[in-house]
Protein backbone atom coordinates (compact mmCIF):
# COMPACT_ATOMS: atom_id res chain seq x y z
CA UNK A 1 0.00 0.00 0.00
CA UNK A 2 1.55 3.27 -1.30
CA UNK A 3 1.11 5.98 1.41
CA UNK A 4 0.97 9.23 -0.79
CA UNK A 5 1.77 11.68 1.51
CA UNK A 6 5.09 10.17 2.76
CA UNK A 7 6.06 9.40 -1.16
CA UNK A 8 5.02 13.37 -1.78
CA UNK A 9 7.89 13.94 1.29
CA UNK A 10 10.31 11.80 -0.34
CA UNK A 11 9.90 13.04 -3.39
CA UNK A 12 10.64 16.17 -2.69
CA UNK A 13 13.80 15.23 -0.66
CA UNK A 14 14.64 13.95 -4.66
CA UNK A 15 13.81 17.59 -6.09
CA UNK A 16 16.14 19.26 -3.58
CA UNK A 17 19.21 17.25 -4.44
CA UNK A 18 18.52 16.93 -8.03
CA UNK A 19 16.09 20.36 -9.31
CA UNK A 20 16.04 19.89 -12.26
CA UNK A 21 16.86 16.77 -14.79
CA UNK A 22 19.84 18.80 -15.81
CA UNK A 23 21.10 18.36 -12.49
CA UNK A 24 21.43 14.85 -13.29
CA UNK A 25 25.30 13.23 -14.54
CA UNK A 26 25.10 11.82 -17.83
CA UNK A 27 27.18 8.25 -18.42
CA UNK A 28 26.71 6.35 -21.57
CA UNK A 29 25.13 3.11 -20.34
CA UNK A 30 23.89 1.95 -16.92
CA UNK A 31 26.39 -1.23 -17.42
CA UNK A 32 29.58 1.11 -16.79
CA UNK A 33 27.77 2.60 -13.60
CA UNK A 34 27.67 -1.57 -12.75
CA UNK A 35 31.19 -2.37 -13.67
CA UNK A 36 32.11 0.73 -11.12
CA UNK A 37 30.58 -1.19 -8.11
CA UNK A 38 31.68 -4.64 -9.13
CA UNK A 39 34.09 -6.62 -6.28
CA UNK A 40 35.73 -9.18 -6.40
CA UNK A 41 33.94 -12.57 -5.32
CA UNK A 42 31.04 -10.33 -5.19
CA UNK A 43 27.25 -11.76 -5.53
CA UNK A 44 25.05 -10.17 -8.22
CA UNK A 45 21.36 -10.91 -9.02
CA UNK A 46 20.21 -9.83 -13.11
CA UNK A 47 16.53 -9.05 -12.24
CA UNK A 48 14.91 -8.95 -15.58
CA UNK A 49 17.78 -10.70 -17.31
CA UNK A 50 17.10 -11.24 -20.69
CA UNK A 51 19.37 -13.69 -22.48
CA UNK A 52 21.89 -12.97 -19.72
CA UNK A 53 24.38 -10.69 -22.08
CA UNK A 54 25.34 -8.59 -18.84
CA UNK A 55 27.15 -11.54 -16.91
CA UNK A 56 29.75 -11.53 -19.83
CA UNK A 57 30.07 -7.50 -19.09
CA UNK A 58 30.58 -8.02 -15.17
CA UNK A 59 33.03 -11.30 -15.86
CA UNK A 60 35.28 -8.86 -18.07
CA UNK A 61 35.90 -6.97 -14.75
CA UNK A 62 35.69 -10.15 -12.15
CA UNK A 63 36.21 -13.17 -13.48
CA UNK A 64 34.72 -14.41 -9.74
CA UNK A 65 31.67 -12.81 -9.52
CA UNK A 66 28.98 -15.07 -8.54
CA UNK A 67 26.36 -14.09 -11.08
CA UNK A 68 22.57 -15.58 -10.98
CA UNK A 69 19.93 -13.83 -13.37
CA UNK A 70 16.29 -14.28 -12.71
CA UNK A 71 13.43 -13.82 -15.48
CA UNK A 72 9.85 -14.74 -15.88
CA UNK A 73 10.91 -15.90 -19.67
CA UNK A 74 11.55 -19.39 -19.75
CA UNK A 75 13.14 -18.94 -23.19
CA UNK A 76 16.60 -18.70 -21.81
CA UNK A 77 18.00 -20.32 -19.01
CA UNK A 78 18.07 -18.49 -15.55
CA UNK A 79 18.99 -19.16 -12.17
CA UNK A 80 15.14 -18.07 -11.35
CA UNK A 81 12.06 -17.62 -13.06
CA UNK A 82 10.11 -15.98 -9.60
CA UNK A 83 11.53 -13.95 -6.60
CA UNK A 84 9.44 -16.27 -4.44
CA UNK A 85 12.22 -19.06 -5.37
CA UNK A 86 15.39 -16.63 -3.84
CA UNK A 87 16.31 -17.85 -0.84
CA UNK A 88 19.79 -16.07 -1.06
CA UNK A 89 20.92 -12.42 -0.43
CA UNK A 90 23.41 -10.67 -3.01
CA UNK A 91 25.41 -7.61 -2.89
CA UNK A 92 24.43 -6.19 -6.00
CA UNK A 93 20.91 -6.25 -7.69
CA UNK A 94 20.47 -4.63 -11.03
CA UNK A 95 16.74 -4.25 -12.66
CA UNK A 96 17.18 -2.24 -15.81
CA UNK A 97 14.43 -1.04 -17.78
CA UNK A 98 11.68 -3.57 -15.90
CA UNK A 99 9.63 -1.48 -13.19
CA UNK A 100 8.18 -0.04 -15.99
CA UNK A 101 6.55 -3.17 -17.22
CA UNK A 102 4.58 -3.41 -14.00
CA UNK A 103 1.91 -1.80 -12.44
CA UNK A 104 2.75 0.96 -10.15
CA UNK A 105 2.05 -1.13 -6.88
CA UNK A 106 3.63 -4.07 -8.14
CA UNK A 107 6.77 -2.08 -8.73
CA UNK A 108 6.87 -0.38 -5.52
CA UNK A 109 6.25 -4.39 -4.16
CA UNK A 110 9.31 -5.48 -5.83
CA UNK A 111 11.53 -2.73 -4.64
CA UNK A 112 10.80 -3.88 -1.45
CA UNK A 113 11.00 -7.69 -2.29
CA UNK A 114 14.62 -6.70 -3.94
CA UNK A 115 15.30 -4.90 -0.68
CA UNK A 116 14.92 -7.90 1.81
CA UNK A 117 17.37 -9.78 -0.61
CA UNK A 118 20.25 -7.21 -0.11
CA UNK A 119 22.77 -8.58 1.98
CA UNK A 120 23.78 -5.20 4.53
CA UNK A 121 25.32 -2.72 2.96
CA UNK A 122 23.98 -3.99 -0.59
CA UNK A 123 23.12 -1.82 -3.88
CA UNK A 124 20.73 -1.65 -6.33
CA UNK A 125 21.02 -0.69 -9.62
CA UNK A 126 17.71 0.25 -11.61
CA UNK A 127 17.06 2.06 -14.99
CA UNK A 128 13.86 3.60 -16.24
CA UNK A 129 12.71 5.40 -19.61
CA UNK A 130 13.08 8.78 -19.25
CA UNK A 131 9.67 10.59 -19.21
CA UNK A 132 11.90 14.33 -20.90
CA UNK A 133 13.18 11.92 -23.62
CA UNK A 134 9.80 12.96 -26.51
CA UNK A 135 9.38 9.16 -27.34
CA UNK A 136 11.47 6.96 -25.10
CA UNK A 137 8.43 5.83 -22.82
CA UNK A 138 6.13 5.54 -25.67
CA UNK A 139 8.17 3.08 -27.68
CA UNK A 140 6.76 0.32 -25.97
CA UNK A 141 3.15 -0.58 -26.11
CA UNK A 142 3.28 -2.93 -22.64
CA UNK A 143 4.75 0.20 -20.73
CA UNK A 144 2.19 0.56 -17.66
CA UNK A 145 4.10 3.90 -15.61
CA UNK A 146 6.37 6.22 -16.71
CA UNK A 147 8.25 7.22 -13.56
CA UNK A 148 10.03 11.07 -13.50
CA UNK A 149 13.20 10.71 -11.81
CA UNK A 150 11.76 12.50 -8.39
CA UNK A 151 8.81 9.92 -8.44
CA UNK A 152 11.23 6.83 -8.19
CA UNK A 153 13.72 8.05 -5.90
CA UNK A 154 11.15 9.01 -3.67
CA UNK A 155 9.58 5.61 -4.41
CA UNK A 156 13.29 3.95 -3.14
CA UNK A 157 13.28 6.21 -0.03
CA UNK A 158 9.82 4.66 0.99
CA UNK A 159 11.19 1.39 0.56
CA UNK A 160 14.41 1.82 2.97
CA UNK A 161 16.72 2.44 0.20
CA UNK A 162 19.42 5.63 0.01
CA UNK A 163 19.97 7.23 -2.92
CA UNK A 164 23.95 7.29 -3.90
CA UNK A 165 23.24 8.96 -7.63
CA UNK A 166 20.77 9.69 -10.15
CA UNK A 167 22.02 9.94 -13.97
CA UNK A 168 21.01 10.36 -17.30
CA UNK A 169 21.76 7.05 -19.95
CA UNK A 170 22.73 8.69 -23.03
CA UNK A 171 25.05 6.23 -25.92
CA UNK A 172 25.46 7.11 -29.41
CA UNK A 173 28.29 7.65 -31.92
CA UNK A 174 30.68 10.69 -31.25
CA UNK A 175 29.45 12.97 -33.52
CA UNK A 176 25.99 12.45 -32.10
CA UNK A 177 27.20 12.55 -28.81
CA UNK A 178 29.38 16.03 -29.54
CA UNK A 179 26.43 17.47 -31.48
CA UNK A 180 24.05 16.71 -28.45
CA UNK A 181 26.13 17.94 -26.02
CA UNK A 182 27.61 21.42 -27.73
CA UNK A 183 26.04 22.43 -30.22
CA UNK A 184 21.56 21.33 -29.89
CA UNK A 185 22.34 21.17 -25.90
CA UNK A 186 20.94 24.82 -25.63
CA UNK A 187 18.00 24.23 -27.52
CA UNK A 188 17.51 21.11 -25.33
CA UNK A 189 17.27 23.23 -22.11
CA UNK A 190 15.67 25.84 -23.44
CA UNK A 191 12.67 23.37 -24.78
CA UNK A 192 13.26 21.14 -21.56
CA UNK A 193 13.00 18.15 -23.50
CA UNK A 194 15.82 15.70 -23.36
CA UNK A 195 18.02 13.30 -25.62
CA UNK A 196 19.08 10.59 -22.87
CA UNK A 197 16.75 7.81 -23.13
CA UNK A 198 17.08 6.37 -19.88
CA UNK A 199 17.38 7.51 -16.40
CA UNK A 200 19.56 5.22 -13.81
CA UNK A 201 19.52 5.18 -10.18
CA UNK A 202 22.12 3.83 -7.68
CA UNK A 203 20.67 2.93 -4.23
CA UNK A 204 21.82 1.27 -1.26
CA UNK A 205 20.11 -0.63 1.77
CA UNK A 206 19.69 1.30 4.30
CA UNK A 207 20.37 -0.67 7.13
Amino acid sequence: MINWSTLIDYRDQIHKRYPTIWDLKLIKRASRLIKTQLRPGMRVLDVGASDRRMERRIREVYSDVMYKSMDIDRGFYHDYYSLDGIDEQFNLITLLEVIEHLELEDGVEMLGRLKGLLATGGKLIISTPNIFHPNRFWQNTDHKVAYSYEELGGILLSQGFEIRGIYRAFNASFPKYFLRLTLFYPLHRILNVDFAKSIVVLAQRKD
